[in-house]
């Protein structure tokens, strides 16, 4: 019977391994089968018709909207429809108008049935496409890029054979130009960037555009930075509400449009979206790309958002992961319409689980866990139970008289990925967080999430990847039960070098010592990123700058930080603080100095306002700003260089050193003198009665790229960790203008970094983070 169905196959056009390989799929068999026994009707010769067992397989494999298969073959076979082109105009004109009756002349016009292209035609219309390349082709000859003509040329021709135009213009390019030359057949050299003459003023104004943020790239006009989707822009772009049977992969049955009015009355047209976390973990970088996704489309086309806690393993539950998930989607800067739970439709869950059964699509299976686990486990002995059967059990497993892992109710259908008839409901002894004790038996991700969806009226089901291997069962699911189907949209999953997010090895982390609990600041939850002090534009800023691909993302931590800095630059006001403070005496210190100094919050725009900051004979500088040797490219203080006090408007140069008893130096004695009277090569950060700090800083956490990659640690992650990413210095030195700073507080030390105020400060001592380095200065030495 096989052999029988590949040499049909076969006869079509098909190579035998692709005729093999169609043979699984028992859909795309059967459709074709079907279409080749209809053409054969017709003539038996169309059955070994390679141009049209092309356009037979185009049918059987693209098709959507099957019920009009049978016309559509007949328009092949009576030769109406002889292209590609014009087979994918009709599936579009299938999908643009799926109500019946349909308007076969109109049909017939959109697909370009009766359209004969002359050969007069192809020449007229390849002639004037040539002659607006003709001088691109003189110059570059057969190195001159062919598809742009093409391209050109069918887009006047829509309906001309392809290999026709194609011929045509080689003609045509060979009486222009004559036969190829020996240099034309030369593949080309690629040749190597020379070194361009040094220009110092060129590379200095070059590294200043690298340093400088690129502000127009992510503030507003009002000086803000853009939301999401403002700088996502046109790549944001799906469906309009009440169009899902236009996206690609929508199934439409005969329900479809009757429950898509429905669907649009609820709704009133509006974009209405979701976005579904687990409550069973702290949400890290990925989850801010799919909130952002979510309710930043929401937000943009006026709709709504849902929070839906995808509540339904109640052993992993607790309230503490329900609180700090809506707070960092709050934080991110969105507001749920409504905070839903999958629980709050176990009772409607259960009906459909019956209607399923009921409907001869779902079955209570005995096998266990471990034998249904992988993509190719054995078919279920159970499959074919009566119905009646499973419909008994199912209740018995609800009325707890089946013993967990004894069973299951599974899906009679097939994932995308293989994977067939997967799980639907299983059996957990356990009390949930909401519904208590009155249910012993849960519904699967694969199970809920579709049927919530459609509950919920969902226009746009925004996910990851990786769920792109469910979009058949989630069309599938809502069909077979007549309900409302929303559209699936999958995007490219962030993920992060150097880091690790899952639930269960940061869990690890904690308990071995490696980090302090979930917010920790070297781990990349959103309350760690959140307590180190990246603000949450930057964290949008960088979701939309990785953007809307389907590609799986990993990211260097860089651009994330890049993010940062461009944020905190225009947002963090600056002060001066030394984390290794050497003590300063002016000798000569001006007797009529007023004692306090103005400094800007932001030196760039001083129209954002100002602090004060005393100023008097004993201060302290970095220790690591000053030496006793100098060598010319050195800026900073030393013994023989005098080196300017930032703000003050005074240079210092030094009278003398103090020492203890092992040779270091305690003090340093210098005079001052106003810096118009003394230029210096540079100019360093200083403090005077400061705040004693504690401050924490912070590298990475692993050595490694990909830490749970076994082929860079083989050991694991945990031996990847990096002991020494804390360094806490207790006793840092900061200018008086940050007393008084609450817990998230930001701030840009000086020539340090940009750090933020920890939870753990206290009305005693103030605590900071430091949230991400300056740039690097390629001039500071």
């Amino acid at each position: 019977m096989a052999d029988s169905v590949v040499s049909l196959f076969v006869g079509t056009g098909l190579s035998e391994q692709k005729a093999k390989e169609t043979l699984k799929n028992e859909l795309v068999t059967q459709n074709l089968k079907s279409a080749i026994e209809q053409v054969g009707n017709v003539s038996e010769d169309l059955k070994t018709d390679k141009d049209v067992g092309k356009l037979l397989y185009h049918v059987a494999t693209k098709l959507k909207t099957r019920k009009y298969q049978r016309q559509i073959v007949d328009y092949i076979a009576t030769k109406k429809i002889t292209s590609e082109n014009q087979l994918n105009a009709a599936f579009d004109y299938f999908k643009h108008f799926p109500l019946e009756p349909i308007d076969w002349s109109a049909f017939e016009q959109e697909c370009g049935v009766g359209v004969v292209i002359t050969p007069d035609q192809v020449e007229a219309a390849v002639e004037d496409v040539i002659g607006k390349h003709k001088a691109g082709l003189q110059a570059q000859r057969y190195k001159y890029n062919m598809g742009v003509i093409m391209g050109e040329a069918r887009s006047k021709l829509k309906w001309a054979d392809g290999k026709a135009i194609k011929h045509e213009v080689d003609m045509q390019v060979l009486d222009l130009l004559g036969p190829k030359t020996a240099e034309d057949l030369e593949k080309p050299v690629k040749q190597k960037a020379g070194k361009p003459p040094k220009d110092k003023e060129n590379i200095k104004k070059k590294e200043q555009i690298k340093e400088s943020p690129s502000v127009d790239n992510f503030l507003g006009q009002d000086g803000e930075v853009k939301s999401f989707t403002e700088v996502m822009g046109e790549a944001l772009k799906f469906h309009k509400p009440g169009e899902n049977y236009k996206t690609a992969g929508y199934v439409i049955t005969d329900q479809t449009m009757e429950l898509m009015k429905e669907h649009l009355k609820a709704t009133g047209g509006k974009v209405y979206s979701r976005f579904p976390p687990e409550p069973n973990g702290i949400l890290h970088i990925g989850h801010a790309k799919a909130i952002n996704f979510n309710f930043g489309y929401a937000r943009a086309n006026g709709g709504k958002c849902y929070l839906r806690y995808d509540d339904t393993n109640p052993e992993k539950e607790e309230e503490k992961f329900f609180t700090a998930i809506r707070e960092m989607v709050e934080w991110l800067g969105y507001k749920p319409w409504k905070v839903t739970h999958a629980s709050d439709n176990f009772d409607k869950l259960y009906e459909y689980a019956v209607r399923l059964i009921m409907r001869g699509h779902a079955y209570v299976c005995h096998m266990r866990s471990e034998d249904i686990k992988g993509f190719n486990p054995p078919d279920s002995p159970w499959r074919d139970r009566p119905m009646e059967e499973s419909l008994q059990l199912f209740e018995d497993m609800k009325n707890g008289k089946i013993q967990e892992g004894d069973a299951t109710l599974r899906m009679k259908t097939t994932l995308e990925e293989g994977k067939k008839d997967p799980v639907a409901y299983r059996i957990k002894f356990a009390p949930h967080h909401r519904t208590g004790d009155k249910w012993c038996i849960y519904p699967t991700y694969d199970f809920t999430h579709c049927l919530c969806d459609s509950i919920e009226n969902i226009s746009h089901s925004l996910c990851t990847k990786e769920f792109q291997s469910r979009r058949s069962s989630y069309y599938w699911l809502c069909n077979v039960l007549g309900l409302y189907c929303p559209v699936q949209w999958e995007y490219g999953r962030l993920n992060l070098n150097y880091t690790v997010v899952s639930k269960r090895k940061i869990g690890k982390l904690i308990t071995e010592g490696c980090v302090r609990d979930w917010d920790d600041p070297r781990l990349f939850t959103l309350t760690a990123l959140r307590r180190r002090g990246f603000p949450p534009e930057a964290i949008n800023l960088f979701c939309a700058k990785v953007g809307v691909t389907m590609a799986q993302t990993v990211i260097d931590p860089i651009m994330l930080e890049a993010c940062v800095r461009d944020v905190l630059n225009i947002k963090a006001p600056r002060c001066m603080a030394v984390l290794d403070p050497l003590k300063v005496t002016i000798t000569n210190f001006p007797a009529d100095h007023s004692g306090e100094i103005t400094v800007p919050d932001f030196p760039a725009d001083e129209s954002k306002g100002s602090h004060k900051i005393p100023f008097a004979k004993t201060l302290y500088i970095e220790r690591s700003d000053f030496r006793e040797k100098t060598d010319k490219n050195y800026k900073r203080f030393a013994v023989d260089q005098p080196v300017g006090l930032r703000h003050s408007g005074y240079v210092i140069e030094v009278e003398s050193l103090k020492k203890d008893n092992s040779g270091n130096i305690s003090e340093v004695l210098v005079k001052c003198l106003k810096s118009s009277e003394k230029k210096p090569k540079g100019f360093i950060q200083w403090v005077c009665n400061p705040q004693v700090c504690e401050v924490r800083l912070y590298d990475r956490l692993f050595f490694h790229k990909s830490p749970e990659d076994p082929s860079e640690v083989p050991g694991g992650f945990l031996n990847d960790v990096n002991r020494d990413s804390l360094q806490v210095i207790p006793n840092a030195y900061v200018d008086s203008s940050v007393k008084g700073a609450k817990f998230l507080d930001k701030f840009q030390f000086e020539r340090i970094g940009f750090f933020s105020v920890d939870s753990d400060t206290t009305p005693s001592k103030i605590v900071f983070n430091r949230t991400v380095t300056l740039k690097e200065d390629k001039d500071k030495d």
